[in-house]
């Protein structure tokens, strides 16, 4: 490591408000205003008329308390559909309008940090994509002055002793001083006491930090633009564009990829549009200023009912929130491309994944109320919640929608006690439930179509999604499998949200990149609810008192096991199949990713020689 350069970083006080006096005036956009009235209102207002259609429809005996929450529920599941609806709606029109040409100061060089912090990794893939950043950076004009620091957290002895080998090969090809590795004794406070950590002995050195992750992989091209976003705006304290997904082989891989590149673009970009100087931040690829971020980010521990002093797990939505709260703004930049992450490739994986976000997130609830936040970034704060909360709400709908049966006389509660409902339900005929589903699913895939009627402005060709042909049995089978896998997840959030306020800590262990390989007993254990949902519901449309609409949500469910299986299946195998749902990043991959692929090949087997000798 260079001599330490000491960087204050106090931990911050979400009992008090903060103003960095280092933080220039952070001035909006003149259109930020129109952009959040057309993104937010045309929400409300749908979600306002869907329930006053709700409230007509259950209000033939008058509306008691159950009926009275079921339209709660209906209301806000709906308004964050809506709002995800419009907020695309907003990103495709920026997207079709002509931009205008951006104002901004000249460009100053930057001394910049590339934070790489990692636990447990593969070193032949981090440190083949720092090989592929570092060179290609050293190929390309700018101002600006890198260095890279791998920051290891990692436990594993033998993975340890492989990062040192890999560093001293890297290290040995770089020019001096280009690249660092530190090692930590003892992993304080995981990745943000990591970082902690370098800020406050290293950070004095550097203007500007970019923050990766150990899968992030970014060209040339996107860290100097950002570095030059940051060096000409002096009120900006953290800047990040959208991280596209590549490295996706198998099938659930290939369906986050595709969906990541069709229809993100679009979301993307109305996101950037409403949110303005008070962005929100996803942990890595971002560039951040480094005096701004030890003095206003220091992320405290946090009291709760449940615990005292608990690690605030999802720390990005609260560090952007904390850097806004300072006076420094948040931006999103989505049109600043070649910024790079891979996917877990599995269901299992991602569920669990998944569930390590949902207790990081859930706990954003206890921060809401802090001093000095901006609104937005309460908002930011609240939604990340949100999307958990969801799932156990979507829950409760079908839940009711199957115990309403198919008529006042056929339904699960008479079938069971012999007794109607207590509740007066609304006929359920046929007409309604079909006009529910379509609704349902309308709503749902919406974004979906919007996105990609904007693809062209995006920079992406027909060339670059394999032909139209090729691009249309791509969409196709994308919306077929997220169709069979959404019921699922609902099932798997709605159990990560249980397992958080029954007060489960999840391990944050390495993400399993590459896929694990899962026996068919452990894909039945770790499916066991969602399929014993799906065959009863199956026994009861076949029993006649669940209505057969539900039929979709019941073999998605009921299949969990096999399609669990499915998602794991490598589709590079096969030529036909190597192609389906595939983006630029398979037809026409950047220069950066090709090149990483080299570098990783590289460093494995330079790695799997030392093991060779060291064995001998």
């Amino acid at each position: 490591m260079p001599p330490e350069m000491p960087l204050a970083h106090p931990k911050q006080n979400l009992r008090a408000a903060y103003r960095d006096g280092q933080a220039p005036p952070v001035l909006p956009s003149r259109t930020v205003v129109f952009w959040r009235a057309l993104t937010f209102v045309p929400a409300i207002i749908t979600t306002v008329a869907l329930i006053a259609v709700f409230t007509d429809f259950f209000a033939m005996d008058g509306i008691n308390w159950f009926e009275t929450g079921l339209i709660a529920l209906i209301a806000v599941t709906f308004f964050w559909i809506s709002l995800s609806v419009s907020t695309v709606t907003v990103g495709v029109l920026n997207l079709l309008r002509r931009p205008s040409p951006a104002e901004r100061m000249a460009v100053q060089p930057m001394k910049t940090a590339l934070l790489v912090p990692v636990y447990n990794e593969d070193p032949g893939d981090v440190f083949g994509n720092a090989a592929a950043m570092l060179g290609q950076l050293d190929a390309t004009d700018h101002p600006h002055d890198y260095t890279l620091f791998i920051l290891s957290d990692t436990r594993d002895e033998q993975i340890a002793q492989a990062e040192l080998q890999a560093f001293a090969t890297l290290n040995s090809r770089m020019k001096r001083g280009q690249i660092y590795y530190r090692r930590r004794p003892d992993n304080i406070d995981r990745k943000v006491g990591n970082l902690a950590d370098w800020v406050e002995h290293w950070g004095g050195g550097y203007t500007a930090m970019l923050v990766l992750d150990a899968d992030s992989l970014m060209s040339a091209k996107a860290i100097v633009a950002l570095t030059d976003e940051l060096s000409s705006d002096p009120s900006a304290g953290l800047i990040q564009s959208i991280p596209q997904l590549f490295g996706a082989d198998t099938l659930f891989g290939r369906v986050q990829q595709f969906s990541n590149s069709i229809y993100g673009a679009a979301l993307a970009e109305g996101l950037a549009k409403w949110a303005d100087r008070e962005g929100n931040y996803w942990g890595h690829n971002a560039i951040i200023r480094t005096a701004a971020f030890a003095a206003s980010a220091g992320i405290p521990k946090l009291d709760t009912f449940r615990s005292k002093g608990a690690l605030i797990l999802s720390h990005d939505f609260v560090e952007a929130g904390l850097l806004r709260r300072a006076g420094w703004g948040v931006r999103f930049l989505p049109r600043i491309k070649g910024s790079y992450e891979e996917v877990p490739a599995n269901l299992i994986d991602y569920v669990r994944r998944d569930r390590r976000w949902c207790q990081g997130n859930l706990q954003h609830l206890n921060i809401l109320g802090s001093k000095g936040f901006h609104t937005v970034s309460r908002f930011h704060l609240f939604h990340g919640a949100m999307s958990y909360l969801l799932s156990p709400a979507w829950f409760a709908l079908l839940t009711v929608w199957a115990v309403m049966g198919v008529s006042a006389e056929e339904n699960v509660i008479r079938y069971f006690t012999g007794e109607n409902p207590q509740v007066a339900w609304p006929e359920m005929s046929h007409v309604n439930n079909v006009l529910i589903l379509l609704f349902m699913y309308g709503m749902l895939l919406a974004p979906k179509f919007l996105g990609a009627t904007a693809i062209s402005r995006t920079g992406l060709s027909m060339r670059d999604l394999g032909g139209p042909l090729q691009f249309l049995v791509s969409f196709v089978t994308e919306i077929i499998t997220s169709i069979l896998y959404a019921p699922i997840l609902m099932v798997q959030q709605t159990i990560a949200v249980a397992r958080t306020y029954m007060g489960f800590k999840e391990l944050w262990t390495p993400q399993v990149r590459s896929g694990g390989r899962y026996s068919l007993w452990t894909h039945v254990k770790f499916h066991g609810v969602e399929t014993l949902v799906g065959v009863a519901l199956t026994v009861g449309m076949y029993e006649g008192i669940i209505t057969l609409w539900l039929a979709p949500i019941a073999m998605s469910l009921a299949g969990a096991v096999p399609l669990s299986i499915l998602s794991g299946v490598d589709l590079t195998r096969f030529k036909w199949s190597a192609r389906q749902m595939g983006t630029a990043e398979v037809f026409n991959a950047p220069a950066i990713i090709r090149r990483a692929k080299r570098e990783r090949l590289l460093m494995h087997r330079v790695l799997e020689d030392a093991d060779r000798i060291a064995a001998e």
